[in-house]
């Protein structure tokens, strides 16, 4: 089979499309035909060296997708050949054939195609368990999303304002501001100047250019960049709560908790693989994501797909930083 391909660390001219031989179907796993791969910034980490990849090279990327089952080993139940199936966390995806452990496997229901599961499922799952566990968003929430025009962002953003939260989000340019608002936040404001009193005023609905009345703040900041955590904590109000899942923008400094005391603030951490566990949790919330797009609850951005080959033009686009919505690559 023909797989994406690196032997050594480093830029995305590593990459290569080559001949290799079919994994081997482990008990307990299928085997899946690709018809759409997820590219995910966790993907550049590991090409880079940055995160650990287990075994040795040749190296295969990718850990989220979908495709049609093609082998299934004599043990598993549930799931038989020619189902239509996504997965989010399991290795090796940039190939026209993976072996993923049948219980990653989520079905996928009429109506939502290859590409719309391979565009949702990471990125949708994080958001699910971001809005209704790291914090449960309420009608009338105040709610500033961080990185708003991004895949997570996005999908943050429509599933906090389904919810009946206001929505201010945060954005690197007009370009993507546009993206943002499109996805339905109230407001969105540019990184760069002083975006906190912007936040404020917003939250106390002052008029712009008046002072932050007393006591105004947001309910919720989700922090994905870090080094803006201080300046999130200064964002929310007085016994709100910073959602901190994600450092794109570099290490947080330490938080100090006399703050937390003095101002009744949270600090909670988020991360996807202690809030989806299990089969039935990740079938759950994935069936919740399906059901919110085919409502029209969530719109997708069309994804920049890429043949498998070109993987190393995919990477160069995701790490431009220009995208704003989910890259594929497709077998």
């Amino acid at each position: 089979m023909k797989a994406l391909v690196f032997h050594t660390f480093g830029g995305p001219e590593v990459l290569k499309l080559a001949e290799i031989a079919e994994p081997v179907l482990a008990p307990g796993s299928v085997k899946v035909r690709m018809r759409a791969i997820g590219l995910n910034y966790a993907d550049v980490y590991r090409r880079r060296g940055s995160y650990h990849l287990v075994g040795e090279p040749p190296y295969i990327l990718g850990y989220e997708g979908a495709g049609i089952v093609e082998e299934t080993a004599p043990d598993v139940r549930g799931v038989k050949v020619g189902d239509r199936v996504g997965f989010a966390d399991a290795p090796h995806a940039n190939a026209e054939l993976a072996v993923v452990p049948a219980d990653r496997i989520v079905p996928l229901p009429d109506g939502i195609g290859f590409e719309t599961a391979a565009s949702v499922l990471l990125q949708g799952l994080t958001a699910h368990y971001l809005a209704n566990d790291s914090y449960k968003v309420r009608p009338d929430d105040k709610v500033l999303v961080h990185a708003a025009a991004g895949g997570v962002g996005q999908l943050l953003v429509q599933l906090c304002r389904a919810k009946g939260a206001r929505v201010i989000g945060l954005t690197s340019s007009a370009a993507k501001r546009e993206a943002a608002l499109a996805a339905g936040a109230d407001e969105v404001l540019l990184y760069g100047g002083d975006w906190v009193s912007g936040v404020l005023r917003w939250s106390a609905d002052a008029a712009s250019g008046e002072e932050p009345a007393a006591g105004a703040g947001v309910d919720v900041a989700y922090d994905s960049v870090g080094a803006t955590l201080p300046d999130s904590f200064k964002a929310v109000r007085t016994r709100g709560a910073v959602v901190f899942f994600g450092m794109a923008g570099g290490d947080p400094p330490p938080v100090d908790p006399r703050m937390l005391m003095d101002t009744s603030k949270t600090l909670t951490g988020g991360d996807l693989w202690n809030h989806v566990t299990t089969a039935d949790e990740r079938i759950r919330r994935s069936e919740s994501l399906f059901a919110d797009i085919q409502a029209g609850r969530l719109k997708l951005e069309p994804p920049k797909t890429f043949p498998l080959a070109e993987g190393a033009a995919a990477h160069r686009w995701i790490e431009s930083r220009a995208s704003t919505g989910k890259i594929l690559l497709i077998p």
